[in-house]
């Protein structure tokens, strides 16, 4: 453990750790971990799973790809492999998440759930608590993600239903669906490819919009729909990119309105940007809705023993619930003493600075823009303290590092 400490104390080990603590091992922990490394600044990574980008590996489905073309989704200082196709499957990104780990030489201990972690003023170090391990460090790399717990809604009479209900984050494929009427509540990305997913295993997949949702096409004449935004926004304002890109979706797709998927009246990527909510990139869901293959259905205003009331009054059975109500951060589960974060979890300092706070707190992941976002804060936050390693430390001096991961993915 090079020159890294521990003692006994209370029956938990205590490991004076040179460098920062990471919590999570997901993409976020992984790039900080790589950028740090660059820098030959030693680390520790906390995660509560037993692999790497537990996300992707234990809660996504198995159609699940890429909805950006790879080359928006890199990591820092490592890219995609040239022989992997335009939107990767789950599976090729994990693996490419294995070799990123791999090249740049990070282990994490898994198993490792943070219980708490605090700033001790008093010694001016964070103290991470697990449940065998007490780790302290003069830095503390939140990296644990927007999407680190299911989140279920509190629907009346959800406890009554009959059948079985399950969240997407356990949710594969629709092969165990066959024949079945299946009630998909939520309407993002996530319901709308599970409901696809639904109609190619010949279940009727009834799913709920009861929010307003942008559904724009993947790509728009043969060009990523998210690259040409990103390349308009370059040099046009923001309301005139989302007005091109509705113009160009009402040709392709046609109003999405006349299908029960009413659009919100702030602009997709403006909307994005200013709340988080992303718009569901078409993959084929909107052919299944106007074949009536998916059908779509107002609010839920009760479940019953078998099936549910909606809001405009009709009311129908279903043989199963699936919920794609999306995640939520866990982050005040477990950091202690800090108002740096909301109750939502979630960096209480809008983007781009919300990566960095007091006594060497620093966050990466909760960008609410995807991978790019990951990317830039994990470059930002290992600069940064590598900045202050320098000032301290000796870096020739260390020449091995620890990771220990932690509870969250990303």
């Amino acid at each position: 453990m090079g020159s890294q400490e521990k003692e006994h104390h209370v029956n938990v080990v205590r490991v004076h750790v040179e460098g920062p603590i990471i919590v999570g091992a997901g993409p976020s922990g992984l790039a900080v971990a790589a950028c740090l490394s660059e820098h030959k600044v030693p680390f520790v990574i906390l995660e509560r799973s037993n692999c790497i980008a537990s996300l992707w590996q234990h809660k996504t489905y198995d159609r699940l790809k890429l909805h950006l073309p790879k080359h928006f989704c890199e990591l820092p200082l490592k890219g995609f492999p040239n022989t992997f196709p335009k939107y990767p499957s789950k599976y090729q990104f994990i693996s490419y998440m294995e070799s990123y780990a791999n090249h740049f030489n990070i282990h994490p201990k898994f198993n490792q759930g943070v219980q708490s972690a605090h700033f001790d003023k008093g010694s001016k170090l964070w103290i991470v608590r697990t449940l065998e391990f007490e780790y302290v460090s003069h830095w503390l790399v939140v990296a644990t993600g927007e999407n680190a717990e299911p989140l279920v809604p509190r629907i009346p009479g959800l406890a009554l239903f009959r059948g079985p209900i399950a969240h997407t984050s356990v949710y594969k494929s629709g092969s165990g669906y066959t024949n079945q009427r299946v009630l998909v509540i939520g309407c993002g990305n996530s319901g709308m490819e599970v409901s696809l997913d639904l109609c190619r295993h010949n279940a009727t997949p009834y799913m709920v919009a009861r929010n307003t949702v942008h559904v724009l096409p993947r790509e728009m004449f043969g060009f990523s729909t998210f690259g040409i935004a990103m390349a308009l926004f370059k040099w046009l304002p923001i309301k005139l990119v989302d007005k091109i890109l509705l113009l160009a979706t009402n040709v392709i797709l046609g109003n999405t309105n006349h299908y029960g998927i009413k659009r919100p009246k702030t602009g997709p990527i403006e909307l994005k940007l200013v709340t988080g909510k992303t718009p569901v990139l078409d993959v084929g869901q909107l052919a299944q809705i106007k074949c009536g293959n998916i059908k779509v259905m107002e609010g839920v205003k009760e479940i019953t023993r078998n099936g549910a009331k909606f809001m405009d009054g009709q009311e129908r059975e279903f043989d199963a619930i699936i919920l794609a109500t999306g995640y939520k951060s866990n982050v005040p589960t477990w950091l202690k003493g800090c108002d740096f974060f909301t109750e939502d979890g979630m960096p209480k300092t809008p983007f781009p600075h919300g990566w960095k706070g007091e006594e060497g707190l620093y966050t990466v992941g909760f960008t609410r823009r995807g991978l790019q976002g990951t990317s830039c804060d994990a470059i930002k936050i290992a600069q940064d303290i590598a900045e202050q390693w320098r000032t301290v430390e000796d870096p020739s001096h260390c020449n091995s590092h620890i990771i220990l991961d932690l509870n969250l993915p990303q």
